[in-house]
């Protein structure tokens, strides 16, 4: 407490404001002082004049306890003169002492005293020896997520805030907040962005431009990261300084497009690392169905399985994993290994049939036009024209309506795709959809995650997090990395082999085991080896391909370290 005193006196008594308040303070004061010293003068005087003799101490005490109101009555005038001059002091001091006194301490002292403290607990500058960070310059979904993942790997950070009361109320949630106007060049200066490890931009394209602009002044080698909200703002947004410019429109779309199976059981690419591929394939209609990993053989192909999708579920593999109807497995393969695949499955669950897109947004055109790049034909629900779309493909219409969604084709679509930026509406969507079809392919978007359980909850095969999507893609970047979101909980990533692996073989590892990560591919100075046999050796130096959720991947590194 001693020590927290004098550095809140030092913070209020920094600021000009704070300083001209209490010379405010202290000439009223000095006024009052003076008011009080002339009424005890007074009361000498009146008091000669009546015949009574007092000291000075008892005119002061005299004058206190009548300014006061206390008025004990032990020393009081008799003539007339003295008593006038009693109820003038009286109610002088009801205004002076009663009044004037206690709002001028409040607003000059007290209330900028309460300020202070509030400020200092969002502080306008970080300390010097402040390096390594990433700034953020708003409290969005993508923004809320990365914190997240900074937070775990121990990375620390900054937000930056205009308002106090924002910051305040951003501070009490948990957040490390800072005060400083976005297009203004000191603020950079005082977050240390010369020394930051990344500047992320998530505002709308005009002021993530400004900002830019005036964060690579202050600091020529910043990463700076920037969203985009149109194609047009990206040349723009590179142009004012931006390193990298996402359109998480189009990577969402894209990411939802990769978990489209098409209506068909061949292999689908959702994700590559170098030359290892990660792709998904229905088991609809195929022989797959009702038979066990071990009993189905589809290492003989080539090809690894690393899991099962079941209705939104995900399933490591394991030899005794039963196929069921409805699952989608998760391969890993080279190009030609999957190609071999597709040669045995590609009969099966044929379909001619358009995929329904719900909502004709930024992400839903994206999300189209990815498809239509892989030959999918697509139909788009949407409740107001567009020119972005032909007419014959373009439904007008609410997708709530079963008239509107069996004009767009649900009766016999292999796949619907939620595409809305209402997480509600998504919800009742994914809801409706699975009550009218329980074989159709669900996808979903979500924007925040705290949707994504009821997501699934509610029918949806597929829920990819928007908010989720945007940091992982930020924090990859922060990383310089090449870990890629297969799907929500789902990455590929590369590691260096730890000591603690060197010399076992892939059986004799047991990553799988302890840790629910896959090996796909071991990368040595003589290539790639893609989906290593149980026998092949670790080396040092060689680097692993493997696959796993964010947890599986924290347990590899607790295990063998990184």
């Amino acid at each position: 407490m001693m020590r927290y005193l004098p550095s809140q006196f030092a913070f209020f008594l920094g600021h000009r404001a704070s300083q001209r308040n209490i010379l405010s303070l202290v000439r009223f004061v000095l006024a009052l002082m003076g008011l009080i010293t002339l009424y005890s003068v007074v009361f000498h005087f009146l008091m000669a004049y009546e015949g009574q003799n007092h000291s000075w101490v008892t005119g002061f005490y005299w004058t206190l306890t009548t300014m006061s109101t206390l008025g004990y009555g032990d020393i009081a005038f008799k003539s007339d003169p003295g008593r006038i001059f009693s109820m003038v002091v009286m109610v002088s001091g009801t205004v002076f002492l009663l009044i004037m006194l206690p709002f001028t301490f409040i607003q000059f002292f007290y209330a900028p005293w309460l300020e202070a403290q509030q400020a200092a607990r969002a502080p306008r500058e970080l300390p010097a020896e402040t390096g390594g960070h990433v700034l953020l310059t708003n409290h969005d979904p993508v923004s809320a997520s990365l914190v997240k993942k900074l937070s775990a790997s121990g990375r620390s950070y900054a937000l930056i805030v205009g308002e106090l009361k924002e910051a305040l109320e951003l501070h009490d949630q948990g957040l490390r907040v800072v005060v400083g106007d976005l297009d203004d060049p000191e603020t950079y200066e005082r977050v240390r962005a010369d020394r930051a490890a990344m500047l992320l931009a998530t505002q709308g394209d005009p002021l993530n431009s400004n900002i830019c602009f005036t964060a690579r002044a202050v600091a020529p080698r910043l990463t700076i990261v920037s969203t985009a909200q149109s194609a047009a703002a990206v040349d723009i947004l590179h142009r004012a300084g931006a390193t990298h410019v996402l359109s998480l429109s189009d990577l969402m779309g894209q990411a939802l497009a990769r978990c489209t199976v098409g209506g068909d059981a061949v292999s689908h690419v959702v994700a590559e690392v170098d030359d290892v591929l990660i792709a998904e394939a229905s088991v609809g209609r195929t022989p797959l169905i009702g038979k066990t990993l071990r009993d189905n053989r589809l290492s003989d192909l080539g090809v690894s399985v690393i899991g099962v999708w079941e209705r939104g579920r995900f399933e490591l593999a394991r030899p005794d994993l039963t196929v069921r109807e409805g699952a989608i497995l998760v391969l890993a393969g080279s190009r030609s290994q999957l190609d071999v695949y597709d040669e045995h499955f590609a009969i099966y669950n044929v379909s001619g049939e358009p995929t329904v897109i719900l909502g004709g947004g930024s992400v839903g055109r994206s999300t189209a036009q990815a498809l239509r790049d892989r030959g999918i034909p697509v139909r788009i629900v949407e409740k107001e024209p567009s020119p972005d779309f032909p007419p014959e493909s373009l439904i007008i219409g609410d997708a709530a309506r079963l008239d509107i969604l069996e004009r767009a084709g649900i009766r016999k679509a292999p796949t619907v795709i939620i595409s809305t930026r209402d997480d509600s509406l998504n919800i009742y969507l994914t809801i409706y959809c699975r009550r009218l079809r329980n074989d159709i392919q669900i996808i979903s978007r979500c924007t925040h995650e705290r949707n994504l359980a009821t997501l699934h909850r509610a029918g949806a095969d597929h829920v990819l997090s928007y908010a989720n999507m945007g940091a992982g893609t930020v924090f990859n970047l922060l990383q310089n990395s090449r870990i890629r979101t297969i799907a929500e909980g789902l990455d590929i990533f590369r590691v260096t082999v730890p000591g603690a692996l060197v010399g076992l073989t892939v059986a004799g590892c047991g990553v799988r085991e302890r840790t629910g990560c896959t090996i796909v591919a071991v990368r040595g100075p003589a290539g790639s080896i893609i989906n290593p046999g149980a026998g092949e050796v670790l080396r040092a130096g060689s680097e692993l391909v493997l696959v796993g959720g964010a947890e599986a991947e924290q347990r590899f590194r607790e295990f063998f370290g990184s």
